[in-house]
């Protein structure tokens, strides 16, 4: 007799022991369709609240709201089956205390049906994501670069470039790891400091502006598909530029269907004959 095992979805631990085997593989994802088609090639998706810039034309990350997340998680779910999908908490809604943290996280995997959940933040945030791990929730860290602190830190920059900077960030990256996070996102981090980083911590990193010998990767799809063209910071790699092309479809369209050639017959619903 035999048993018919369903390939499982890849789960936090399965990233996790990914360290020291082989580079870990993530983008962002926002919707359905695009989360079918990065399905098979990604470890895991993050859905970034980066959606609240390259979706929703924001400044910042900081107006993105939990239903927003909710929504776009919901939806990458549906598209996907093989990744480990993996969901932000938005600015606000897990600062306040650990017991906001818990309800907010609680709330994003019960009505998302997602594998893990990520947070911004180094030492203060240690036990919180302590108190997360212990009850059932997977972490995602996030050192370096923190886009919903971008108000307090200056803008959008390197860090790093300081013995201040560097001692926070390693220091940062073992509280989290010591929390219990399966992974630490390292962002906008100058190269030697990412590196070292990588080396101490057991925890993988994901690298974003950081360093090649980080244990993973991950980029927004936007820049990837070149769909996202207001800015293209120095770590972008477009892997695609669907701009052009996006743009001369819209502009066949509109031309076509001002000179009526669009739709044509073989686009219309016709009477049969009797």
């Amino acid at each position: 007799m035999s048993v018919h095992t369903a390939k499982r979805r890849l789960a936090p631990a399965d990233i996790k022991a990914l360290k020291g085997q082989r580079p870990i593989v993530s983008l962002t994802a926002y919707t359905t369709p695009v989360a079918k088609l990065m399905d098979p090639h990604v470890d895991f998706m993050l859905v970034g609240d980066s959606l609240g810039m390259v979706l929703y034309g924001l400044d910042s990350t900081v107006g993105v709201t939990i239903e927003m997340m909710i929504a776009h998680g919901q939806a990458v779910m549906r598209g996907s089956s093989n990744a480990c999908v993996v969901v932000d908490l938005p600015f606000g809604s897990y600062q306040q205390s650990k017991e906001q943290a818990f309800a907010t996280a609680a709330r994003v995997l019960k009505e998302t049906g997602c594998s893990a959940i990520k947070l911004e933040g180094g030492a203060e945030m240690a036990e919180t994501v302590h108190f997360l791990t212990q009850r059932g929730i997977p972490v995602l860290g996030h050192v370096g670069l923190m886009p919903q602190l971008i108000n307090t830190t200056g803008g959008y920059r390197t860090l790093g470039r300081n013995d201040k900077e560097v001692d926070k960030i390693r220091k940062d990256a073992a509280a989290i790891d010591d929390a219990g996070a399966f992974a630490i996102v390292v962002e906008g981090t100058v190269e030697p400091v990412a590196r070292e980083v990588t080396a101490e911590i057991k925890a993988p990193t994901i690298g974003i502006g950081a360093s090649p010998a980080c244990d993973g990767q991950v980029l927004v799809v936007d820049d990837v598909l070149g769909i996202f063209t207001d800015f293209k910071p120095r770590f972008v790699k477009h892997f695609a530029n669907l701009a052009p092309v996006m743009s001369e479809a819209f502009a066949t369209y509109a031309e076509e269907v001002k000179a009526r050639s669009f739709p044509g017959p073989e686009h219309t619903f016709q009477l049969k004959k009797s």
